[in-house]
């Protein structure tokens, strides 16, 4: 089950809470929550966050954050299922228990938005000149805002980069066109020598393909209806099919970042497109080999017929729980954790963040390789803010726009498979735009 579909709604959590289980649960939030709608003094600031290096690094400083409001700082870190199943539980039942949320403002925004969980920001980023709302990258930035309200803060992003080893090619490819020719040359299958791996899985795959939709000029909707039939979106399933199932390795239908990641970093691929967060894997000498921790190579996304268009998407934002008791001491966290000091800080790092003066800054790039820094800056730049598509039911909708991905990596005709999906998909984005409503 995708994690947008464990984000039930509170009309259909409420039917389901008549069980004894989600009784006791609401009943243990309850429990838990501060008396008479007023936070006591020795209430801590209680935060939730996935397990991440960006809420790791927080975590180590918080001391910092308690001396500074006079007030407890409870973090708590949990694997993604593990905070969607929480944020459940609680915000079903208007749980005051969590007050900062960390959340993926591209899977579950919407739907949290939809259900009135999140507190309004827009007020308190727009009059705050101290922490410079528009200092964020412009992608992220419009990423976080939610019909015309600015619900989240970004603070890790990720953009697609080019792996590439240098030791085989004299350079990178600059064109799509380019990269599968070269992949197909590289690739030496009885060798188990592979010019391309990438994404695969059915549902995995599209964040990863959104960059090569956009390059040959489409997008998920167009006009608010299903853009996945179009001509230039049957042009991006039919070339990624060509360059995962001409020159990727067996199995690729079945790939995500975990499967497909060590398939570089162990020497047996050319060239991987996945995100920029994570490079240090291929610096590891616990998980690459020497051959491509000595020749790795990092670039920008290769142009397509449309351009290089990649995404530059906020991976992690943070938000503040509409029904917490302390919207004041939350916010005043997200002013230290967001804030330019902190950004800064984490950036030098190695942590990608979100605003565009640690981009700037060559003190802050000084942590990653010099070609990366530089692929991610021109990502940045010409990113879209989005690497799925925006609607409620995200799990449902990435599931439908990959199937013709499966189909073209096997070496099927992808024309009737993108014309179903094609369908499938505008009869979804009715449904989904009902539930907006209701």
């Amino acid at each position: 089950m995708s994690t947008s579909s464990r984000l039930l709604s509170r009309r259909s959590f409420n039917r389901l809470a008549a069980g004894t289980a989600a009784t006791a649960a609401a009943g243990a939030v309850s429990a838990c929550s501060p008396q008479g709608g007023k936070a006591s003094a020795d209430s801590p600031l209680r935060i939730m966050a996935i397990n991440h290096v960006w809420s790791q690094a927080i975590k180590r400083r918080t001391k910092e954050f308690e001396e500074r409001i006079g007030r407890r700082v409870s973090m708590t870190l949990l694997t993604a299922d593990q905070l969607s199943s929480s944020y459940n539980v609680k915000l079903n039942a208007s749980g005051t228990d969590v007050d900062v949320m960390m959340v993926r403002a591209l899977q579950e925004q919407l739907l949290f938005a939809h259900n009135d969980w999140l507190a309004d920001l827009t007020d308190r980023v727009g009059s705050d000149r101290e922490f410079a709302w528009t200092d964020f990258q412009q992608a992220p930035r419009e990423a976080s805002v939610t019909a015309g309200k600015v619900l989240s803060v970004p603070v890790v992003t990720e953009r697609p980069t080019l792996y590439y080893r240098k030791d085989l090619v004299d350079g990178p490819p600059r064109t799509l066109d380019a990269l599968l020719s070269t992949a197909l040359e590289l690739t030496d299958k009885d060798k188990g020598f592979y010019g391309y791996v990438g994404r695969g899985q059915r549902s995995g795959a599209v964040s990863q393909w959104s960059s090569f939709l956009y390059s040959h000029g489409g997008d998920f909707l167009v006009d608010g209806r299903s853009g996945i039939g179009s001509r230039q979106a049957l042009a991006a399933y039919e070339y990624y099919g060509d360059l995962l199932g001409r020159a990727g390795p067996p199995g690729s239908t079945n790939m995500s970042l975990e499967q497909a990641m060590p398939i570089f970093a162990q020497g047996k691929a050319a060239f991987y497109i996945d995100a920029d967060a994570i490079y240090s894997n291929f610096l590891d000498p616990k998980i690459a080999t020497r051959g491509v921790r000595d020749s790795v190579g990092f670039a920008p996304f290769p142009a397509g017929p449309a351009g290089a268009k990649p995404h530059n998407i906020p991976s992690w934002s943070l938000g503040i729980n509409k029904f917490s008791l302390l919207r004041d001491e939350a916010w005043e966290f997200i002013r230290w954790a967001a804030g330019p000091a902190m950004s800064a800080a984490l950036q030098s790092d190695g942590i990608p963040g979100a605003r565009s003066s640690v981009w700037a800054d060559s003190r802050t790039l000084a942590s990653f390789p010099a070609d990366l820094a530089e692929s991610m800056r021109v990502n940045a730049e010409r990113g879209l803010g989005y690497d799925r598509p925006r609607v409620l039911q995200v799990g449902r909708a990435r599931d439908i726009v990959g199937r013709p991905l499966v189909a073209a990596i096997l070496g099927e005709s992808v024309r009737p498979v993108a014309r179903d999906a094609d369908a499938e998909f505008a009869d979804f984005l009715v449904r989904d735009n009902r539930h907006k409503e209701s």
